[in-house]
């Protein structure tokens, strides 16, 4: 997966992980990128549930899910029984899940939405339940070009940052190059989620600071 969105030719309507709501409150701009999406956007009413805790009220997230469920720009879901069954299964046989990855997946499997999960284990677990099919990313969301076209260029490349920054908005490892040329070296130093983080900036930061120690000290000892 490079930096383009997987969801371009895909119209099944989206349900979205509580995480991923995390990562759109976090850019700033998620109400604008999912408005500009042209899929339905489903949130399972047990993610909703997730987002009620104190926390959640404080920093906005509650807020901001409830502003997109008044404003018309995500449904929430109610599970069956059938899709109690799945939910069921999917959290409370290993690997469980928590209870929003395992609605979120359970109403996926049974309507044939596309569910956007970001955590390895709830995609693992979402692709082996829906015959291969692949989930989404939020990084899908973000860089989905109805939502660059709406939001622009450097504003996106914002929402993409700060969703890094103060969402620690897990992306697939192969896309982490992509990444970093899009938001810069200097940005990507603030994102200590993105893959690899301590290897590329940790480690290289560490022997900088070593070489220029070393360079120092020979420079006092004329060598």
């Amino acid at each position: 997966m490079s930096c383009s969105s997987s969801l371009i030719d895909i119209a099944d309507p989206l349900i979205l992980d509580t995480s991923v709501l995390i990562n759109l409150h976090a850019c700033k701009y998620g109400e604008r990128i999912l408005a500009s999406i042209p899929n339905d956007v489903v949130v399972s009413e047990i993610v909703v549930g997730e987002l009620e805790h104190e926390t959640s009220r404080q920093n906005g997230e509650h807020r901001f899910l409830h502003d997109l469920v008044t404003g018309g720009i995500v449904t929430l879901a109610t599970m069956t029984d059938a899709e109690y069954e799945i939910f069921h299964e999917l959290a409370s046989t290993s690997p469980s899940l928590d209870d929003g990855e395992a609605a979120t997946i359970a109403i996926a499997a049974a309507r044939r939405f596309l569910p956007v999960i970001d955590e390895r284990r709830g995609r693992s677990r979402a692709t082996a339940l829906m015959n291969a099919r692949t989930p989404g990313w939020s990084l899908d969301l973000f860089r989905h070009p109805t939502a660059i076209a709406v939001l622009g260029d450097q504003p996106a490349l914002e929402a993409l940052y700060l969703a890094l920054r103060d969402g620690r908005m897990r992306i697939p490892a192969e896309s982490a190059d992509n990444v970093i040329a899009l938001i810069g070296m200097e940005r990507s130093r603030d994102c200590s989620c993105l893959p690899g983080y301590r290897d590329r900036f940790v480690g290289t930061h560490k022997k900088s600071m070593e070489v220029e120690t070393t360079v120092i000290a020979n420079l006092r000892t004329g060598k």
